[in-house]
C-alpha cells in the first residue's frame, strides 16, 4: 500500500496502523464464518459432529496474539497489495488456522492443560469422559480427540489457503513441513536433553523465525505479487524471530501464567533444551541436575538461572537482534511507513510480556 496522499509522518503511519488492523478483523470474521459454516455443515449430520468443531471454534475465539496474520498482513501492505483484495484476509486466516492446529498438537506433546486461559483440547475432553465415566481410559480419550482436532485444523487451513494466489504455494508447503520438522527436532532434544546451542537455534528458527515473522511476511509480499522482498524479510524474520523465541523462553521461565495464559515454568517440566537453559547450563553444570533429578522446584532452577546472569545476557541478545532486523530492511524497497512499521512489530514482540 503505497502511501501517496500528503500528510505527516503521524498520519501516514496511523493509515498504515488502521488498513492492517482492518484486514485482521476481516480475517477474524472470515474465520468466524467459515467456522460457523463448517459447524452448520456436520451439525446436519449428527449432533455428535459438532464437537471438534466446537473444540477448534471455542480455541479461535479465546484470543490469542494473532502475530502470524499481522506479519503476513504488514508483509503484504508493505509490498504495495491492494487492501480490498480478499486474497490476503484468506491467506492470513489459513496461518492462524494452522497455528490454532499446532497449539492444539503441541498441548498434548507438553502435557499442558492451559492455553489462552482456559482447558486445553485433549484436558477438557479428558475431564469430560472422567465427569460422564464413559468407558476406556480418559486421558487417552482426550488426547485423541485433541490430534483429531489438531488435525481438522490443518485440513482447514488448507482449505483456507486454497483461496490465496497460486504464487504463495511454494513458501506456504515450506513453512508446513519446517514447523512438523522443527517440532519433532524440539521433542528430540528434549529427550536427549544435552547441550547444543547450535541445534537450539535451529530449532527456533524453525518454529519461530522462520514459521512465526520470515515466512508469513513472505506469503503476504508473495500475494501481492513482490517476491524479490523476500531476501531482506528473510534476514528480518530469523532475527526477529529469534528475538520472539527468546522472550518466550523467558517468560516460560520468570513469566505469570496469569498473563501468559499458560503454565510457567513448561519447559523446566518437559525438559525443553531452549536457548537459554542451553546457554544456563553451559555456564553451570549444576542446572541439569536441577531440571531433571525428582524434588527439585521451578523456583530452584529460576534461582540458578538468575545467578549465571544469562537472564540478563539474553535480554541484550534481544535487543541487538532487534536492530538487525530493522537493519535487514533499512533499503528494502518499500515505503518507509512500512519500514518504520516492520521496526515497531518487531520492537512488540520482542519486548512483549504476554
Amino acid at each position: 500500500m503505497e502511501m501517496t496522499c500528503i500528510g505527516t509522518d503521524q498520519e501516514l503511519t496511523a493509515l498504515a496502523r488502521r488498513t492492517r488492523e482492518d484486514l485482521l478483523q476481516r480475517m477474524e470474521d472470515h474465520l468466524r464464518a467459515f467456522l460457523s459454516a463448517e459447524h452448520e455443515l456436520w451439525a446436519g449430520v449428527n449432533d455428535r459432529a459438532v464437537g471438534a468443531v466446537t473444540a477448534l471454534t471455542d480455541l479461535v475465539a479465546a484470543g490469542g496474539k494473532r502475530i502470524r496474520p499481522a506479519f503476513c498482513i504488514a508483509g503484504y501492505l508493505a509490498a504495495d497489495g491492494d487492501p480490498g483484495d480478499p486474497a490476503v484476509v484468506t491467506a492470513a486466516a489459513a496461518l492462524e488456522m494452522l497455528h490454532a492446529s499446532a497449539l492444539i498438537h503441541d498441548d498434548v506433546i507438553d502435557a499442558s492443560d492451559q492455553r489462552r486461559g482456559r482447558p486445553t483440547v485433549h484436558a477438557h475432553h479428558s475431564a469430560l469422559h472422567a465427569r460422564h465415566a464413559w468407558q476406556g481410559e480418559a486421558r487417552r480419550f482426550g488426547e485423541g480427540v485433541a490430534v483429531l482436532v489438531g488435525d481438522l485444523a490443518l485440513v482447514y487451513s488448507e482449505q483456507l489457503m486454497a483461496a490465496a494466489p497460486a504464487a504463495v504455494v511454494p513458501v506456504w508447503n515450506t513453512l508446513r513441513s519446517e514447523l512438523m520438522i522443527g517440532q519433532y527436532m524440539d521433542m528430540t532434544a528434549a529427550a536427549e536433553f544435552c547441550v547444543d546451542p547450535a541445534l537450539s537455534r535451529w530449532i527456533a528458527l524453525a518454529k519461530s523465525g522462520h514459521y512465526t515473522i520470515h515466512r508469513p511476511l513472505v506469503v503476504g509480499a508473495g500475494a501481492a505479487g513482490r517476491p524479490d522482498l523476500a531476501p531482506a524479510f528473510e534476514k528480518y524474520g530469523e532475527a526477529v524471530g529469534e528475538a520472539f523465541q527468546l522472550r518466550d523462553d523467558l517468560l516460560d521461565a520468570f513469566g505469570d501464567s496469569a498473563d501468559t495464559g499458560k503454565p510457567a515454568g513448561l519447559d523446566f517440566a518437559q525438559h525443553k533444551m531452549t536457548l537459554l537453559l542451553g546457554w544456563a547450563m553451559q555456564r553451570d553444570d549444576r542446572i541439569h541436575d536441577l531440571v531433571t533429578t525428582p524434588g527439585h522446584t521451578p523456583d530452584e532452577v529460576r534461582r540458578r538461572l538468575l545467578d549465571t546472569g544469562v537472564p540478563d545476557d539474553v535480554e541484550k541478545h534481544i535487543g541487538d537482534l532487534v536492530e538487525q532486523g530493522c537493519e535487514a530492511i533499512a533499503d528494502v524497497p518499500i515505503d518507509p511507513v512500512w519500514r518504520g512499521e516492520l521496526a515497531a512489530m518487531a520492537a512488540r514482540v520482542a519486548f512483549r510480556t504476554t
